[in-house]
């Protein structure tokens, strides 16, 4: 214990603090990993804008643990918690839907609408994180507080949200089609973060989950379109004959995995219940996005307006409070006894298991890189440079200063938080 608290003095940042961090970093990327996907509006079918993202995503899932802990370290950790396997699959399965059913949102809604009625996704991670890993038991008063007001906030935010939708005729002529759409995106990934807790009890580094994690969501999205898109002859099979388009596609996806790594290591170090609604500030970057580039609420009416934007507000103050319930002694307890559980039925080293849990490499893991490992880092740049090259801008119209002004602080929010992993746990 002393050793671990000389740590943090050392080092500067808490576990806690450290989750912060990368929440609100996942806030950021996530936000705009969605606006690719604008290109439905030029008249690909949904299912194939998520196949075409989803590629992107499977592209740079497979790079970025490569490049940061290499296959060697990745395989390792799998083989020891082979369990979490099919966990990790199931995962991206939900995601892959969540994902494909945004898309319905956003073509039927919008971006700067949907974006927050999704976001309910945090209440459901709630419920689960409490149910299923004892999150909150022994919190003190305060925090339940917090978590119950945030949680009410939350609610009234996507019923301001989904009526604004509804009666606001400046978004679209399907908007309880997109609704629905959003809501059921907001129940597939809140029940995601199910096995994303279950694999971190586990010690199981955010690295080698998402490898895993990867091919789940390429099968099942590939799986939706063939069987309900027209098969072979899904407009997704042009799209991929079409370079210049898919491009962006690709960088969604790309934007994407960014977010949800820093998600992933959020809901490791501070909980699902906690994790999620700080990621959940990317309904904030979305409607950036969404209005100052896209200029979706150009034409909208004031009324209009301030529901979204009310809804948008409260929603995150929802969020916050949630996410700044830190854990109590008594709440600690209970994770340690959830982390006793999972290693008792799995046969799990429990100390190595906490040290794992907290960011503290064990003996035994290799980092070596391995010419494979360059292979599959060249082989995924190659992909993205020989696309870009050919890359068209979309038909599309957009605010290029605030592109400009945004992807800036996309890249400061990565700098902030890449370092902030690596100096405090070398991103285990």
């Amino acid at each position: 214990m002393a050793i671990a608290l000389e740590r943090v003095r050392r080092e500067g940042l808490s576990l806690h603090g450290l989750g912060v961090v990368c929440g609100l970093t996942a806030g950021v990327w996530l936000g705009a990993a969605e606006a690719p996907t604008k290109l439905v509006n030029a008249g690909f079918s949904p299912f194939a804008i998520s196949l075409c993202m989803v590629a992107g995503v499977f592209t740079a899932r497979w790079t970025f643990p490569t490049l940061l802990k290499g296959t060697g370290y990745v395989f390792a950790d799998l083989s020891e918690r082979k369990h979490l396997i099919v966990w990790a699959l199931l995962a991206g399965a939900l995601w892959a839907v969540a994902n494909t059913l945004t898309v319905f949102a956003i073509r039927d809604v919008g971006l700067a609408v949907a974006f927050p009625m999704w976001n309910a996704n945090s209440l459901i991670g709630l419920f689960w994180g409490r149910v299923l890993f004892r999150e909150l038991e022994g919190a003190s008063g305060r925090n339940t507080a917090k978590v119950v007001a945030g949680a009410i906030a939350i609610v009234i935010a996507a019923v301001m949200l989904g009526f604004s939708t509804i009666h606001g005729g400046a978004i679209g002529s399907h908007a309880l089609r997109g609704v629905v759409a959003a809501l059921g995106a907001s129940l597939m990934w809140g029940t995601m973060y199910v096995p994303y807790r279950k694999a971190y009890l586990s010690g199981m580094n955010p690295l080698s989950f998402i490898t895993i994690f990867t091919v789940g969501e390429l099968g099942t999205v590939l799986a939706l379109t063939l069987a309900l898109d027209g098969g072979v002859h899904s407009s997704a099979f042009q799209l991929f004959r079409m370079p210049g388009v898919l491009f962006w596609l690709f960088l969604g996806g790309f934007v994407w995995v960014v977010g949800d790594l820093f998600q992933q290591f959020a809901a490791k170090y501070v909980g699902i219940g906690r994790g999620i609604p700080l990621s959940n500030t990317n309904q904030l970057w979305g409607l950036a996005w969404g209005a100052l580039v896209f200029g979706e609420l150009a034409k909208a009416d004031r009324q209009h307006r301030w529901m979204v934007v009310g809804g948008s507000v409260i929603m995150i103050l929802g969020a916050l409070a949630i996410s700044t319930a830190v854990a109590s002694a008594k709440e600690q307890s209970s994770t340690n006894e959830a982390v006793l559980r999972e290693c008792n039925r799995y046969g799990l080293d429990y100390q190595r298991t906490m040290m794992a849990q907290a960011g503290d490499e064990f003996d035994g893991r290799d980092g070596r890189r391995r010419w494979w490992d360059y292979l599959i880092v060249l082989t995924a740049t190659a992909v993205f440079i020989t696309l870009g090259v050919r890359a068209v801008v979309p038909p599309l119209a957009m605010n290029l200063s605030w592109v400009v002004i945004l992807s800036v602080l996309l890249l400061v929010s990565l700098l902030v938080g890449g370092w902030s992993l690596w100096r405090r746990t070398r991103f285990s």
